[in-house]
Parts: C-alpha cells; sequence; structure tokens
C-alpha cells in the first residue's frame, strides 16, 4: 500500500493516550517515555529519553517534529521501541547533516560509521513510523570525497522497522552487525529508503518486505551509472545476506541509469561474499536492464558473488542478457524465503494500546 508522493502509507495512527503530552498519570506502559520538543513529554531530546530509558524494554513515543540531533541506542538497552506519535513517518524526522569527511571537533573527520545520524547497536531494536535522516549534501564540502553519509547505521539482531523512512544520499542505510561472526536479523516492512551511491548497504542478515526504494538524480553526475541500490558485504559463513520481496524500485534519473547492486568487500573482511537476493518484484526503467550489477572492485567480480533474481518484472527486470541477471531455480526459490533468513524470529508489528 502506498500513499502519497510514491512513499508508504501511514501505520494507523495510535490514539493519543491524553490530552496534555506526556503527563505521566497515564502511560503507555510503566516504561514509556514521551519525547516532546515543546517540553510537554519527559524529555524534549532523543537522546536524553535513550540516556534515561536504562535497562531493557523500554518504549519512546516521539511527538511530531524534527529531530536535529545525532542519537545512539547502546547495547545495554535491549528491546527498546520507538513510536512515532502520529503513526505518519513523515511526521516524526530525526536527522543531522554529517558526512564521512566531515572534521571532528577533536581533529579527524568522522568516517563513515561515525557519519550516522542515528546508530542502534541494542539487539531487539523496534521502530514504527519513523523518518530517519541524514541531509548532507555533496555541496556542503566541495571537492571531498567522503561524501557518504548515514542516515541510519543499526548492528543489533531482532532490529524491526514498520512503516519507517529512510532518507539520505550515499549510504543512507547501514544494515550491519557488532562483529564479523554476528549474523545479526533485521527485517523492514513497507519502509521507504532513498539515496544514490550503495544506498542500502552492510553485512546484516536482512529482510525488506513491501518496500519502495528511490534512486535520486545527480547534478553533478552527466552519465550513466549515478548508482547503486544495494552494496551488500555478507561475510563468507553467513549463508544469507540481503532479501528483496515484494519491493518496488522508482527512480528520479533517467532511464538506465542506475545498477540494482554492486558487492562491497570491505578492507576489514577480505573473505567476504555478498549475498542479495531480489525476488517478487518490480524493477522500474531506471534501472540498467542490460547490466544490473557492476564490480566495486575488481579483484572481486559480482559474478562470483551470491546475487539472484527470482520472478521480478518491470521494465528494468527485462532479462536480455541471461548470463547478467542469474535467477534462482525451483528448490533455491522455496527455500529463499524470510523464515529462513531470520530463523526462529518472527517479527510481529504489534503496536502498545
Amino acid at each position: 500500500v502506498q500513499g502519497p508522493l510514491g512513499e508508504p502509507a501511514a501505520s494507523p495512527s495510535p490514539a493519543r493516550p491524553f490530552g496534555r503530552f506526556g503527563s505521566p498519570a497515564r502511560r503507555l506502559t510503566e516504561r514509556t517515555l514521551y519525547v516532546h520538543q515543546g517540553g510537554l513529554g519527559d524529555h524534549t531530546t532523543v537522546q536524553a529519553a535513550v540516556t534515561a530509558a536504562g535497562g531493557t524494554g523500554w518504549t519512546l513515543v516521539l511527538a511530531p517534529g524534527t529531530y536535529r540531533e545525532t542519537v545512539s541506542v547502546t547495547s545495554a538497552r535491549t528491546d527498546m521501541t520507538w513510536i512515532g506519535a502520529s503513526g505518519d513517518p513523515r511526521d516524526v524526522v530525526v536527522v543531522y547533516a554529517n558526512a564521512a569527511g566531515t572534521p571532528r571537533p577533536e581533529g579527524g573527520t568522522h568516517g563513515t560509521t561515525g557519519s550516522a545520524t542515528t546508530t542502534v547497536q541494542a539487539a531487539g531494536f523496534t521502530a514504527h513510523a519513523v523518518s530517519f535522516a541524514n541531509d548532507f549534501l555533496r555541496t556542503d564540502l566541495p571537492g571531498n570525497p567522503g561524501t557518504q553519509a548515514v542516515a541510519l547505521k543499526v548492528q543489533g539482531d531482532r532490529s524491526a522497522f514498520f512503516h519507517c523512512r529512510f532518507l539520505g544520499h550515499q549510504d543512507t542505510l547501514y544494515a550491519d552487525s557488532m562483529a564479523l561472526s554476528a549474523f545479526a536479523r533485521q527485517y523492514f516492512a513497507h519502509c521507504y529508503v532513498e539515496g544514490d551511491v550503495d544506498f542500502v548497504f552492510g553485512r546484516a542478515t536482512a529482510v525488506f518486505e513491501h518496500c519502495h526504494f528511490r534512486t535520486l538524480l545527480r547534478p553533478d553526475l552527466a552519465a550513466a551509472p549515478h548508482g547503486f541500490v544495494f552494496a551488500p558485504s555478507t561475510a563468507r559463513e553467513n549463508p544469507y545476506g540481503f532479501l528483496a520481496v515484494r519491493c518496488r524500485v522508482t527512480s528520479e534519473a533517467p532511464d538506465g541509469f542506475y545498477k540494482l547492486a554492486r558487492p562491497w568487500v570491505p578492507g576489514s573482511d577480505l573473505t567476504a561474499r555478498p549475498s542479495l537476493v531480489v525476488r517478487e518484484s518490480v524493477l522500474g526503467p531506471g534501472i540498467d536492464a542490460v547490466a544490473p550489477y557492476a564490480n566495486m572492485r575488481d579483484a572481486h567480480p559480482w559474478q562470483a558473488q551470491r546475487f539472484a533474481e527470482h520472478h521480478n518484472s518491470g521494465p528494468g527486470a527485462r532479462i536480455t542478457v541471461p548470463e547478467n541477471r542469474p535467477q534462482l531455480g525451483p528448490t533455491e526459490a522455496a527455500s529463499t524465503t524470510r523464515s529462513t533468513y531470520l530463523g526462529n524470529w518472527n517479527p510481529v508489528p504489534t503496536r502498545p494500546s
């Protein structure tokens, strides 16, 4: 289900539990904190509420507003839930403008990881109807190659996002894990993700269902490619990387100006064997149908990785050169599912009532 401007339709708005936002008299649970920039809740910033929520099982209800701050959810704050109070992710935006090349006050630059507006290391994190954004523009640092600017870096196992938005340009959504040996499972349902270069990347086991990926126009580039939707860096020992099911890819750029994916083999894991499956999805004309994959480094060609498709449709899914579009066979398709990837974890989009 899609809403205005091609974005996911909002989930139903939760009933506001009381008139004065944040009144402690009628909390959703005993471990609920309300965030309101005008002072009508428990805290005026998201980070202050996260810091106050020590331990496990806390819920943060975020009033509509643009929260210009960086936020870190450390590994000790397990099973935390964020809820956008209006039910429309466009109303609640957590945003900042750091990039990899942005200087830090103490010296040096942020790097890709340090550029993240929101970093989630805790297991069991869930978000409903929240926008995670990084509004850095390449023109902010002219001539600087450090244009990676992460909106969300999520590393925890059992991380789930429902009806959320992820907004940025290069490296928007970093689906990662806490260590090479940690196969973090993550789930994204009815989400909207936009960007240009490698804007969904990382080594997590991540399942995307009914998501909308939007590739942006790059006025600084005249020729193709403008970028890549996916850049997985799956550890070789992990049998499951990224899985996109019943999703769609649209584009602001001219037809054929985007690749569907390229493999990322980072210097921290030169044995990585990136994995991506896109199935039952609609690929718009912005995707290069003749050559939808490319190499990031010639030493790690995409053909040697674990890339495959199954029953996709749309102009960007046409199979014109079969060897350029590996397809799952019936047996492989039967086992390439959400339940296989997520194992004994079944993310359910529940909301407090």
